[in-house]
């Protein structure tokens, strides 16, 4: 059964470990640029002594020879997934590929690593106005896509609205992780391009990420039921 993986977007550990505390099963979770720049790698470390596997979510956008070094580190930490932003260039996803595998212990899986295309906060007018992008945004989205395989890239990040366009851009096992994800009725937040899990299930996502439906719901474990089910087309 795929798993949704959960944004654990607390400020320091004790939120984390109050939530887990609920659960009684192995999760998928995502440490962000919050709680990793609190708790700094030793949570990412805790959670994989727990048995979770953890999207490490860092987005990371440098120079090619800074992000190839601070992969060689994540790699060490034995996460399942971890990111880049795909505008920092096919070199620097190169050498952020580079820096995973040669950071990968012997005999240990290299984690996948996916590209950041445009922000599921980004709108089409935000992107051409504040970025200076004049494309569509759907023609932004496949070409970072397009961008990250020839990087070597296991696949990105993208909305879900935008998976049949990157199926189709790309290769069958080209990976697309959909965050903006609300079940019917939840808040958007600050998110533009959202869909619900069943929709991301019928639209062919390979992971979703969900954070303030499971975190902040009265009933987390009974919230995050609800959503496996839906996201593995049960409902």
């Amino acid at each position: 059964m795929n798993r949704p993986i959960i944004a654990l977007d607390f400020p320091d550990r004790q939120g984390v470990e109050d939530f887990l505390s609920q659960f009684d099963e192995k999760l998928f979770v995502k440490v962000g640029m919050e709680l990793f720049y609190q708790e700094g790698p030793d949570v990412v470390t805790w959670l994989r002594e727990l048995g979770h596997d953890v999207f490490l979510d860092l987005k990371l956008h440098d120079i090619p020879n800074t992000v190839e070094s601070a992969m060689r580190g994540i790699a060490k930490l034995g996460v399942a997934l971890t990111n880049v932003h795909g505008a920092g260039g096919q070199l620097m996803m190169e050498g952020a590929l580079r820096g995973l595998e040669e950071g990968t212990a012997e005999g240990q899986r290299r984690p996948q690593l996916i590209a950041v295309t445009q922000l599921t906060s980004t709108s089409e007018e935000a992107m051409q106005h504040d970025q200076l992008i004049k494309v569509s945004l759907a023609e932004s989205v496949r070409h970072y896509a397009q961008l990250a395989q020839a990087s070597g890239l296991d696949g990105v990040v993208c909305s879900a609205l935008e998976v049949a366009e990157i199926k189709g851009a790309t290769s069958d096992y080209f990976v697309c992780l959909t965050p903006g994800i609300r079940p019917s009725g939840s808040q958007v937040g600050d998110q533009k391009r959202v869909v619900t899990p069943a929709d991301a299930h019928r639209i062919g996502s390979d992971y979703i990420v969900v954070g303030r439906p499971i975190t902040q719901a009265e009933n987390p474990v009974e919230a995050y039921r609800r959503i496996l089910t839906e996201w593995n087309g049960d409902n």
